[in-house]
């Protein structure tokens, strides 16, 4: 990892960096350990003051290490991988409790939970008698009714971490009839706003791997809709006038403060791509990703509407 960054670095000072930003890049690159930036992969920028990001990558994305100067970060790519990334809040259910994870899910990676919290009551775990039919019912009613008080209170945490985190989605998974039984619980606010996903646990290797393709496959479907939902906004602001297209229109309507959304193709870049994130960042504009080509793989949805050609 040293040699890799020592590369790098000597780049940036052949491009003309001064001391500065690379000593600051220098105490975040090797002060981590060597793992963990190999496998995953970061994102850094840096000015002459300090490290102004310092962000996870997923370095299977990539096509290597790369450094750049400029005025402006070159954050294309991981704009692109962020807006690919979908925040779950992840139930594993069984009949004693749940698991409960804290994701950002890709479809191509699911990255270690960012938070986990283990939700569950063991101490009120009842076991069946040997004999006596009355009792045995007895001992599975009162077992059914631990069982449904612990998915009660895993009901409870998932609505509080929902409202503190806000994810785009919550998805239950686990064995059949704890996750039958958490679904129930669900407050409302959440009935209409979760997935289910058949496969998966926390068992075993396989179990994990099993929940990690649904998780994938979930993540992949949201961004498609979302790149979908994003064309369908920019073709009717179009017809209406508040949606301009092409390198050129994109940075009038950013002097202008116009820009509501900039919108990047999802696999080319745009011409001068990095000026553009800035000038349209600056001003409170999101960025999203459409399913179609764009005239010089960029356009914009509009606050407001903007005479063409005016600065």
């Amino acid at each position: 990892m040293r040699l890799r960054w020592e590369e790098l670095r000597r780049g940036l000072v052949a491009q003309g960096a001064g001391d500065e930003a690379p000593e600051a890049l220098d105490r975040a690159v090797l002060g981590e350990e060597a793992g963990e930036v190999q496998s995953s992969g970061r994102v850094l920028v840096a000015d002459a003051s300090a490290v102004r990001l310092d962000a996870p990558w997923d370095a299977a994305l990539g096509a290597g290490d790369a450094a750049h100067l400029a005025q402006e970060p070159e954050l294309g790519a991981y704009l692109r991988e962020r807006a690919h990334s979908v925040s779950m809040l992840v139930a594993v259910a069984d009949q004693h409790g749940a698991v409960i994870r804290d994701l950002t899910v890709s479809e191509s990676d699911v990255p270690e939970p960012e938070d986990e919290t283990v939700v569950a009551d063991d101490s009120d775990t009842v076991d069946k008698p040997r004999e006596g039919a009355l009792s045995h019912k007895q001992i599975q009613r009162r077992a059914d009714e631990v069982a449904k008080q612990n998915l009660r209170e895993v009901a409870e945490h998932l609505e509080d971490s929902a409202t503190r985190r806000r994810p785009d989605l919550v998805v239950l998974a686990g064995e059949v009839q704890g996750r039958t039984t958490l679904r129930d619980e669900l407050p409302a606010n959440l009935q209409q706003h979760y997935a289910e996903v058949q496969a998966g646990g926390i068992s075993d290797d396989g179990a994990e791997e099993a929940l990690a393709d649904e998780l994938r496959a979930l993540a992949a479907g949201i961004s498609e809709d979302r790149a979908r939902e994003h064309r369908e906004r920019f073709e009717a602001g179009k017809a209406h006038g508040l949606a301009v297209e092409g390198s050129e229109a994109v940075a009038q309507a950013a002097e202008r403060g116009a820009i509501e959304m900039l919108l990047l193709e999802e696999d080319r870049s745009a011409r001068e791509e990095a000026a553009h994130l800035g000038g349209a960042v600056r001003t409170g504009a999101a960025v999203g990703l459409v399913d179609t080509e764009l005239a010089d793989a960029i356009a914009a949805i509009l606050r407001f509407q903007i005479a063409e050609g005016t600065r």
